[in-house]
């Protein structure tokens, strides 16, 4: 079910598809297929599945420290510690030393999301029966109180690549930023609170036109400042959010927004962001040094339930800038269709 002050939930999950390709193989084919009432149930079918696959790989390991009473060295001695053990009549060393070991951050956080999820009255049973399966194999993992999770300490390598979905799920669940409402729909929240929904929306978007047209070499790019010297100190950086580079030379910088509003008010009178058309605007003037008129800008919000959402495009000094809106609650070939119109209405006769 769907309405217009919403997102349907089928499409928060081909948003992560799209943005974490882990989920393109074919064992989440059933997932796709399902229609889910609620974001947790669906956050739960994909943690269960995923974890599961995991497990027939082995949870990941990595060295932790340890400190214990030994029989024989390990490690590195503790001298107090052994002095202390002496004194007692203990004949055992003090040491500390490195182990390999499942009880680390990244599974700490899986197991403490799965138990979330399990508290949760709307996840289904047998996505629960999954979770208690999972849950087993985590007996040596530490619950961690989600408050004390250190986020910034993740850090991902060649090992770990396939928790990488995994821990976005689970930071998305923990953060709880997607508010259920009515069935099958999720509540557009403000941004200062949706900052893990904005990303989603641009990686989605980013990888989509990745997946689709390689042509257009799809990235972000940094933009240098059009200078008439080399003097760059104290001027910050310009990176894109994703930049499409047909082979003809023609350019679309394009700049995913993700608001609970997309207007601003000023004396009772509405308008675009001004920041974001200030933003954009700059981007495209810098990137267009030989002022060519082929690059152009556009500022792609999603669709919120504001009665007054105008989508308009402005020719600004040769450039063509845009302002558009993409309706994240229609079927999902509807939303492929909007991403697809931007391609043929930008880049038309070199794709």
């Amino acid at each position: 079910m769907t309405n217009d002050k919403g997102i349907l939930i089928k499409n928060i999950y081909y948003m992560l598809t799209y943005a974490f390709q882990i989920l393109r193989q074919s064992n989440y084919d059933y997932i796709a297929a399902e229609d889910f009432e609620n974001i947790h149930d669906m956050f739960a079918a994909i943690l269960g599945k995923g974890v599961a696959q995991q497990l027939k790989h082995g949870l990941y390991r990595e060295y932790v420290n340890n400190s214990d009473n030994l029989t024989t060295l390990r490690g590195k001695l503790d001298v107090h510690g052994t002095i202390k053990n002496k004194l007692q009549h203990k004949q055992k060393l003090f040491c500390d030393y490195d182990e390999l070991s499942e009880n680390n951050l990244l599974n700490q956080v899986i197991k403490t999301t799965m138990t979330l999820l399990l508290k949760q009255k709307n996840v289904k049973a047998e996505n629960k029966i999954v979770l208690k399966k999972d849950l087993l194999f985590f007996d040596g993992v530490d619950y961690i109180e989600p408050v004390m999770i250190k986020w910034d300490r993740i850090r991902y390598q060649r090992n770990n690549q396939s928790y990488r979905m995994l821990l976005n799920v689970c930071r998305l669940v923990i953060d709880g930023l997607l508010l259920s409402t009515e069935e099958g729909t999720i509540k557009m929240a403000t941004f200062l609170d949706d900052q893990r929904m904005s990303h989603l929306y641009e990686k989605f978007i980013l990888e989509y036109y990745r997946y689709h047209h390689p042509e257009l070499k799809a990235n972000p790019d940094q933009v240098e400042w059009n200078l008439d010297d080399d003097n760059d100190m104290w001027l910050p950086n310009m990176v894109t959010d994703i930049t499409l580079k047909s082979r003809d030379g023609r350019v679309l910088i394009l700049d995913a927004k993700y608001y609970g509003k997309q207007m601003q008010s000023n004396f009772d009178a509405q308008t675009y962001r001004n920041a974001n058309l200030y933003q954009i605007y700059t981007y495209v003037k810098n990137w267009d040094k030989e002022q060519t008129g082929n690059v152009s800008g556009l500022l792609l919000y999603a669709k919120t339930d504001e009665e007054f959402q105008p989508t308009n495009q402005f020719s600004m000094g040769g450039n063509k800038i845009a302002v558009g809106a993409l309706d994240l609650n229609l079927p999902f070939a509807e939303i492929a269709g909007q991403l697809e119109k931007i391609v043929n209405d930008y880049f038309a006769e070199a794709v």
